[in-house]
């Protein structure tokens, strides 16, 4: 399917975006959009032959240089791109002649930008002429670019000229000094060193003609090598022109030039190298995909999303970092901010957990600088900067020039106030740790990071004693349309946070790395003392909530501001601080982006405070219609879309969601040209995985509690948590919108599939089933239940209940307990609770409790917990070839399978994750049955209660009783347990049945 986007000529298929018409107007954003690369460097999308007023330029991660006095930023390299077609004397160029047929490809699954025009020169010929170029993510230092040429309707000369430009700007300005050129066997080189930090770089780059003979000369023009070939070309004759590049740094090699020659001796052809290519990009989509049905744009544009973080991601260099604007563009001058370990980093550390490492490595890194900027402000420990480059030190401009010549600069104050950066680089710290249990690179990394950066919050903070609380004053939050604020929420709770772990992290480092703890203790001067001050701060740092209502002041005095209402300034195409000056904004209740939201969705996860379904619900509905979603900050959004979606507001999640995943592709912040939203992009990951998956991670293993948007019907991803992979395949019914509130748990490499509504047809209610399901039974698969089938949880579950109803003072016993017997979780409180009055959000509470207990007590059980018999009948059927599936109810299923020792004994398991309609409807075993793709009729179900039993007879299936005749008495066959069975036994019983 494709989906043709606004005003963009663009068409979507899954995997390539295609535009089909070329507009000038459009040309920089375009040059964004297009981007290439391969995780050591990005070049944005232009055009080989060039164009007037084009914004080049290649980026290499960690190549930055100063602009004296004014800022630091990443530089611009030489531009490896120049291919030059001249055709009868008439040099190709989209600003000349005339434009026949135009087609640009982005082929994401491949790494591929591709271009194909026909065009008729000046002088009238037409000719067709194709590009194909790639970064090789096989090897980082290798480029790659391909001209098919295909005179039309003339023959005549054509001349081929491929270049290096040493002379790239940014934008203005000139950052290398010129050392030397040349040429070398069929080749040309150049070396340039930046003025200022000294990093030196090598280039060099040959040309291969194809289809005609032609002879190649070097030209060496100062600063612009150049190869180019002439030949007399033939009507409908294509002659195929490859370039390919080398690049190194000073960075990684002492030699970048000697080393630059090398590997250009030695590289295969083309094809060899795309072929390579082309394989590295399977492997990251296995790993990264994301599949999508039933929204077309959304299966496009998420992918692109992730394509241009992958091509951004360093996975050789762990000190360098993804820039707010990856490698795509000159915004921000190739500055990192905490867009890297909040909204980006995540999806690495699910994905690919090295590059995370590499992202936070990084920081560790940078903490020399960290350590002059918090001596710089007097303070102690590591202050991180706000705008970081190279060496960690502060690089945030001290002042914004405005457009107006004659108005006045704006003085830039992020790089002293926003202090939050300090905690949040530590929670990405933690919360690596947390996934992937990488104790080597916590203590020799990321412990140092956080504790030093500890520090600094017990010098930052003041105590007032009047309040007898301690405060955090002048600073700027996330939102930044306050500039200068105490005791913002986000920011006061971020630092208790990060110096509860600090604490937590300290304690670990003691008990398992005595040493590395003795090191750091004296490196940092970290004393007792220090860590009590800690434990002051945490337990009265000033926090302004309401318990009552749990509503969150978002800073002190925050409520007594002008309140504005943003409908009444719609419609509107910018931000309301332009509109309402910088001194209104600040002294109004609007936000730029979320604060108070941006911190419950901090602590979301781990349910930390001040994190809860009521908080969330409050907070949303104060600040949510405060803040400038649309044209503040790009990072707003996809936090947005991620809490409207567990507040069931799926409507809004899905307008938010697609506010930032178009906010590239449809320019729709009309700043696109800077470079990508790469905060936004990933951000893109999280609603996907955490809004609409719902994805939650517990001890054992991330689960899936799915929100899918009105029109998708499947989900498909996977992540990596703890040195496992766990797949998800969700599902959303046909027609439904969003509904679905049931998950799946991915478990290892074992992939599970979560329904959000049933996909098999059900039988009619009022139509008689069969007691027999088929003429001669075809047994391909048996389904048991758990509870008191292969196991007896049953007392776990008694004890679980009788706990609870104890607390809320119940009357409960092991008598009222059978009537729970197969019964749902939900259900079973409701028959518990009878008809006592309690709230929805208290029913809720209660069977998590109840969960929690069961939780609790399975965590005791050993193999020696499962029944008599199981054993051996599992045995003696998957010896016999038949499939196994488990079909319970609980949703602690998987736990118990794990703690009895029998999940490499299950081919699939359908549990209470999987399908929203409880037994006795038949949703799970069919579902069961779909996953071990056998019909209904081949399956037998093992079942110990009557719910059960409906189940299977209403699935068209076989069914076995386990108990009383009085309870599955429904069932084919009755035995008293699986003792003693035999798979000959129950299949010359079935047949019985069924003649």
């Amino acid at each position: 399917m494709q989906t043709k986007a606004r005003s963009r000529h663009f068409i979507y298929t899954d995997w390539i975006l295609i535009e089909t018409q070329f507009d000038p107007e459009q040309l920089h954003s375009k040059e964004t959009v297009f981007t290439i690369g391969n995780g050591y460097l990005g070049t944005r999308g232009c055009f080989e032959e060039g164009y007037p007023h084009a914004l080049p330029a290649t980026f290499i991660h960690g190549v930055y240089d100063d602009v004296p006095v004014v800022y630091t930023e990443l530089v611009n390299c030489p531009d490896w791109l120049p291919l030059v077609v001249i055709v009868n004397g008439d040099r190709f160029r989209l600003d000349q002649g005339e434009i026949l047929s135009y087609d640009r490809q982005l082929d994401l699954r491949q790494g591929l930008l591709i271009r194909a025009v026909r065009w008729r020169s000046p002088s009238g010929n037409t000719v067709d002429i194709s590009f194909q170029r790639f970064a090789s993510l096989a090897d980082p230092h290798v480029l790659a670019l391909r001209c098919d040429v295909t005179p039309v309707d003339f023959e005549g000369l054509i001349e081929i000229q491929a270049s290096i430009n040493g002379y790239p700007e940014n934008q203005g300005l000139n950052h290398w000094e010129e050392l030397d050129q040349g040429k070398i066997n069929q080749g040309i080189w150049l070396q340039r060193r930046t003025r200022s930090s000294r990093i030196e770089l090598g280039m060099a780059a040959k040309m291969t003609i194809l289809g005609t003979e032609a002879p190649l000369q070097v030209n060496t023009p100062p600063g612009y090598p150049t190869l180019s070939t002439t030949f007399m070309a033939k009507r409908q004759q294509t002659v195929t022109v490859e370039k390919l590049v080398t690049v190194f740094t000073s960075r990684e090699i002492e030699t970048p030039v000697s080393a630059a020659q090398e590997k250009l001796t030695h590289l295969p052809d083309y094809a060899t190298l795309l072929k390579a290519h082309k394989q590295a990009w399977d492997e990251v989509w296995q790993q990264s995909d994301i599949l999508i049905e039933g929204d077309s744009t959304a299966t496009f544009a998420v992918r692109y999303n992730l394509f241009q973080l992958l091509i951004a991601a360093p996975r050789h260099d762990d000190k360098v970092s993804i820039p707010a604007k990856t490698l795509s563009g000159f915004g921000y001058r190739g500055h990192i901010f905490w867009d890297t370990e909040i909204f980006i980093q995540p999806l690495f550390l699910f994905t690919q957990p090295a590059i995370a490492r590499n992202l936070l490595s990084y920081r560790w890194h940078t903490l020399p600088g960290a350590r002059r900027k918090a001596a710089h402000y007097g303070y102690k420990g590591a202050m991180f900067a706000w705008e970081s480059a190279d060496s960690g030190d502060e690089v945030t401009p001290r002042w914004a020039i405005g457009s107006d010549f004659y108005g006045e600069d704006v003085r830039i104050w992020c790089r002293d106030r926003e202090i939050h950066i300090n905690a949040d680089i530590p929670y990405a710290v933690w919360n690596y740790w947390q996934a992937t249990g990488d104790d080597d690179w916590m203590q020799s990394y990321g412990a140092e990071t956080i504790l030093d950066a500890a520090i600094f919050w017990g010098s930052r903070v003041e105590f007032n004693s009047e309040r007898e609380r301690y405060e955090i004053q002048g600073v700027i939050g996330a939102d930044e349309y306050h500039e200068f604020v105490h005791n913002n929420a986000f920011t006061n709770r971020m630092a208790q946070w990060h110096l509860e772990k600090a604490i937590a992290v300290y304690d670990w480092l003691v008990h398992k790395f005595p040493e590395r703890a003795t090191e750091l203790e004296e490196k940092l001067k970290l004393t007792p003392e220090e860590r009590s001050h800690w434990q002051d701060i945490i337990a009265k740092i000033l926090f302004f909530h309401d318990p009552s209502t749990e509503l969150i002041e978002q800073f002190e005095g925050f409520f007594q501001l002008e309140d504005i209402n943003l409908a009444d300034y719609e419609p509107r195409d910018r931000s309301m601080q332009p509109i309402l000056g910088m001194e209104k904004t600040n002294k109004s209740q609007v936000l730029k982006q979320p604060d108070v939201l941006m911190l419950l969705y901090l602590m979301r996860e781990s349910a930390d405070f001040p994190y809860n379904e009521k908080a969330l619900q409050t907070n949303w509905d104060y600040y949510a219609p405060r803040t400038d979603i649309t044209y503040g900050s790009s990072l707003g959004p996809a936090v947005q879309a991620i809490l409207a979606s567990d507040l069931g507001k799926s409507i809004e999640a899905y307008k938010q969601f697609i506010q930032a995943l178009m906010v590239d592709l449809e320019d729709n912040r009309g700043n696109t040209n800077d470079g990508i939203h790469g905060a936004s992009a990933g951000g893109i990951w999280q609603a996907v995985i955490f809004g609409f998956g719902g994805i939650q991670l517990t001890e054992n293993g991330p689960v899936a509690n799915p929100h899918l948007p009105p029109g998708w019907t499947r989900l498909k991803f996977k992540l990596h948590w703890r040195g496992k992979w766990h797949d998800f395949d969700l599902h959303g019914g046909l027609g439904t919108r969003g509904q679905g509130d049931k998950g799946t748990r991915g478990q290892g490499d074992e992939g599970t599939r979560g329904i959000t509504n049933a996909q098999f047809p059900i039988p009619n209610a009022q139509s008689p089933m069969p007691h027999a399901p088929s003429p001669m039974p075809n047994i391909q698969g048996f389904i048991f239940d758990l509870d008191g089938v292969l196991t007896d949880t049953a007392e776990l579950h008694y004890l679980a209940w009788q706990k609870l109803a104890d607390e809320e003072g119940i009357p409960f016993n092991r008598e009222a307990n059978e009537a729970l017997r197969g019964v749902s979780r939900r259900a079973s409180l409701m028959l518990i609770l009878g008809n006592r009055p309690y709230s929805e959000a208290q029913i809720e509470e209660m069977m998590e409790r109840k969960n929690r207990y069961y939780i609790e007590l399975i965590q005791n059980m050993t193999p020696q917990d499962l029944l008599p018999g199981a054993i051996a009948l599992l045995d003696e059927l998957r010896q016999a070839g038949i499939k196994i599936g488990i079909g319970s109810g609980s949703k602690n299923a998987r736990p118990v399978l794990e703690r009895l020792g029998i999940m490499d004994k299950v081919d699939a398991i359908a549990d209470g994750y999987s399908v929203q309609e409880p037994k006795p409807a038949p949703d799970l075993f069919l579902y069961a049955a779909k996953q071990l793709g056998i019909e209904p009729a081949q399956s037998v179900v093992v079942e110990d209660a009557a719910a059960g039993v409906e189940a299977a007879l209403a699935a068209g299936m076989w069914a076995i009783g386990l108990g009383p005749v009085e309870r599955v008495g429904a069932a084919h066959i009755v035995l008293s347990s699986l003792a003693g069975a035999k798979w000959a036994d129950l299949q010359e019983q079935l047949s019985n049945i069924s003649r």
